[in-house]
């Protein structure tokens, strides 16, 4: 999540901060997002069409730049899920909150991810990216080979490598407080959204009661059942702004607090796999330290130049990881915080509208 920080000749020919997912198209079981970026000779707009696999072709491309010093340091942006049209069970608690909506939240997330991408003062420079922004022509459809930058293996040597003691304090520091957080951040946001699925629960279920109360009003003239009928009407009113206003404070928390949990869990996954990237190199360093102490004569020269490199490389990593570190935290902060104003902010405005008509409802019923 690194800016830039020094005055750079632009990386890319549009704004990043204009880019925009403003549409998505169902075609067959797949949809195509409608991307908007503003030229920066500002004399118009670039408008393509790409896929979810053309994201995963983009990050692919970026986790894959190799001569870049310090890249394995990157808290690559993460990319959420793969949305599809008719959703399985386990691709809806893959997506969490990005599942619940039509597919605006979903869109905004995708946004979100090239905001940072194009905002980041490494990852912008990519010449991919520029193709992936402003190329009518779709992206190619190579399968880039997987490598540890697309996901943490599960195996029992990597597995080792993970709990490997590190060298500096302020990385074991870090490690330690990420696991910690990975775990934490995922479970309210498992938490929340149990909150959201139940408060949808409870408005579908007000609106049933709502249109059941209209099976109870009768047209005959006996006044007692005419009068009768009216409650079932009023009542069925009130039950009617109660689904509106749990629906609403739904729909609140899946935008605002919702997409920031959201947000906040995938990227410290991202930063979980940056600092296991930097432990890997970190083993590889310490074996090449091992292997030139060892060294015969005919080989110590070669075996020299290995560990220099491998050091080189991983000082590198470190520099790059500490800025990223510290620019993560600092937006980390300020990401959660709009979430959280967002959500009072609408939710507050949510509670005075249903307020207002419980007291016309209430008026309703004492004028009868």
């Amino acid at each position: 999540m690194m800016e830039e920080v020094q005055e750079e000749a632009p990386c890319l020919s549009v704004h990043g901060h204009t880019v925009k997912v403003t549409e998505v198209l169902k075609d067959g079981d797949g949809l195509n997002f409608l991307i908007v970026s503003q030229k920066l000779s500002g004399t118009g707009e670039y408008h393509v069409y790409r896929t979810y696999e053309d994201f995963e072709w983009l990050q692919q491309h970026l986790f894959t730049q190799e001569g870049v010093p310090g890249i394995q340091g990157v808290i690559f942006p993460p990319l959420p899920a793969k949305a599809q049209v008719n959703a399985s069970a386990k691709v809806v608690k893959q997506l969490g909150f990005l599942a619940l909506e039509e597919l605006q939240p979903y869109c905004a997330a995708l946004e979100t991810f090239l905001h940072q991408v194009a905002a980041h003062s490494i990852l912008s420079k990519n010449k991919d990216l520029e193709s992936f922004l402003t190329s009518c022509e779709p992206p190619g459809r190579q399968r880039v080979r997987k490598t540890i930058f697309n996901r943490l293996s599960q195996a029992v040597e990597e597995m080792r490598k993970e709990s490997h003691k590190d060298v500096d304090e302020f990385f074991q520091t870090k490690r330690d407080v990420n696991l910690a957080l990975t775990s934490g951040t995922k479970n309210a946001m498992e938490k929340f959204l149990d909150v959201v699925l139940t408060e949808q629960k409870i408005a579908v279920a007000c609106g049933h009661f709502a249109a059941s109360l209209h099976l109870c009003v009768e047209s005959e003239d006996d006044p007692d059942k005419a009068a009768f009928s009216k409650i079932c009407v009023k009542l069925s009113d009130v039950f009617e702004s109660m689904k509106k206003n749990m629906t609403n404070v739904a729909k609140n928390d899946i935008n605002t607090l919702g997409l920031g949990l959201d947000l906040e869990s995938r990227y410290q996954e991202a930063e979980k796999e940056m600092l296991f990237r930097r432990t890997c190199k970190l083993l590889e360093l310490e074996t090449a330290r091992k292997n030139a102490e060892k060294a015969k004569p005919v080989k110590k020269a070669t075996l020299e130049e290995v560990k220099k490199a491998a050091e080189t490389e991983f000082d590198h990593i470190c520099e790059v990881a500490k800025q990223e570190i510290e620019h993560f935290q600092g937006d980390r902060v300020q990401m959660l915080q709009r979430a959280l104003v967002d959500w009072c902010e609408k939710q507050l405005h949510t509670a005075k509208e249903s307020a207002d008509q419980y007291n016309q409802h209430l008026q309703a019923f004492r004028e009868l």
